[in-house]
């Protein structure tokens, strides 16, 4: 599979995962639970990562949750009409 054939494949599911996101944090177990079924999950979530879009933060008493940052939501939105 060439990078471009890749990028195309990810892109959409990558939107997607931010776009989940950005509606409310999510505990980070619910997001890997939700996305374990969506292939390449793994390679979806270290793109959002790896771009920025999203972020893993530990809340006291509450554990570990994923928010979208600016730029996921500036991602999200250059998406929507």
């Amino acid at each position: 599979m060439t990078q471009a054939t890749e990028a195309t494949i990810i892109e959409p599911l990558v939107r997607d995962l931010v776009e989940w996101i950005t509606k409310e944090p999510r505990q980070y177990r619910d997001v890997i639970d939700t996305w374990r079924t969506s292939c390449p999950r793994l390679m979806v979530w270290e793109a959002a990562s790896d771009r920025g879009f999203v972020e893993r933060k530990l809340l006291e008493g509450r554990g570990a949750y994923v928010f979208a940052t600016e730029a996921g939501q500036k991602f999200v939105r250059s998406y929507v009409g």
